[in-house]
């Protein structure tokens, strides 16, 4: 685990200008929200050439303590109606009830946010909240801009029990079960080799000033997998959602971070309210990069997992056998995928035996989708 130390105090006198400022900033964010449920249009003033941010969140006097009631989370994950996601989806949630009930669990309730704007042949399934999604158009084919408007729609009209809430995604499948690993205003988070501020800190600049300090203040992490207290995640939500707008809008910030732009965002905005994370490298493994599972608590296959017959990884060439979850866009994969041959890493493994353990058990499964 890699700790991440407070930011030093700003003074009285800057705090109160930055508040002035950003008190603004949420008036305008507001009447832009009120302003695309009127007219359908989330495109407010942008002449000025800013994006809105909130005040800073100072680290609280109480943290969370082992055992508290209140450490429970909520598991939310954001999903389309395509089959592809769909599939991933009743995955995620059928390990997410065996896991939750285990005794090392602190996971609470569960939402899929669906930001499709119509309901799905999930919805009895999977307990789910509809939202709109951006104006068309507005994500310009990259549908993941999505996720932060949904998160920001889901958090105004959703009823949470939970204090805090873990930001996950369809291709998560829980492992072990997961406790809190967030520390009261200090969020959990996995740091993501291939997200590097420093190294387009020209770029990062341009959404996070040199007056709010030092670039590194941005972690390497995206939005998921995190858990975040609630009332934090409700001031970052609708920043993080601005700068994503802001950095698709920079055809020089889209080009240097291309499919992972929203993961960028997020780690801005959070930096812009103060709120720095605690890395958690156990947090989530990646096969087939990863090879064991202990002391793990997600598995994302979101990579291919080729390997000849002799146990050996022959990534970016098909293998003899192969696991990738871009083989079914269009539907499910079939029950009881063939093991892959003897030698292959026990993180393949154990997520190939997981995938058919869940999709021996779903009812109908490849039906409803």
């Amino acid at each position: 685990m890699i700790e991440r130390k407070a930011m030093a105090r700003a003074s009285p006198v800057l705090l109160i200008l930055l508040a002035i400022v950003f008190s603004f900033a949420t008036y305008n964010l507001l009447t832009t929200i009120i302003r695309y449920r009127s007219t359908g249009s989330l495109v407010g003033d942008n002449s000025d050439g800013m994006f809105l941010t909130d005040p800073i969140i100072e680290r609280p006097k109480n943290v969370r303590r082992p055992g508290n009631s209140k450490s429970k989370f909520h598991v939310a994950l954001t999903a389309t109606d395509a089959p592809y996601s769909r599939w991933q989806c009743r995955i995620m949630y059928y390990w997410y009830k065996k896991q939750k009930v285990m005794p090392a669990s602190e996971m609470g309730g569960f939402t899929r946010i669906l930001h499709s704007g119509n309901p799905d042949s999930l919805m009895d399934e999977i307990p789910t909240v509809v939202v709109d999604p951006l104006p068309s158009g507005l994500d310009r084919g990259y549908i993941v801009l999505n996720r932060p408007w949904a998160f920001v729609q889901w958090l105004e009209k959703a009823t949470i029990e939970e204090d805090y809430i873990l930001m996950a995604e369809p291709d998560h499948i829980f492992v072990n079960p997961l406790p809190n690993l967030s520390h009261g205003g200090y969020p959990a988070a996995f740091p993501f080799f291939y997200i590097t501020p420093a190294q387009h800190e020209n770029i990062v600049r341009k959404f996070y000033p040199e007056e709010m300090g030092p670039v590194t203040n941005v972690d390497p992490i995206g939005n998921s997998p995190v858990i975040i207290q609630k009332e934090l995640l409700e001031k970052i939500a609708p920043t993080w959602m601005n700068v994503s707008l802001k950095m698709k809008d920079d055809p020089e910030t889209d080009k240097a971070f291309g499919w992972v732009l929203e993961m960028y965002a997020y780690a801005v905005a959070s930096a812009l309210h103060g709120v720095q994370h605690i890395l958690r490298k156990d947090f989530m493994l990646q096969p087939p990069w990863d090879l064991d599972i202990a002391n793990k608590f997600i598995i994302h296959y979101t990579y291919g997992c080729d390997y000849n017959l002799k146990g050996e990884l022959t990534y970016g060439k098909f293998g003899e056998w192969r696991f990738d979850k871009r083989s079914y866009l269009r539907g499910p994969p079939p029950r009881n995928l063939s093991l892959p041959p003897p030698g292959v890493p026990e993180s393949v493994v154990t997520l190939v035996k997981m995938v058919n353990e869940a999709t021996a058990n779903i009812p109908n499964w490849g039906e409803a989708q």
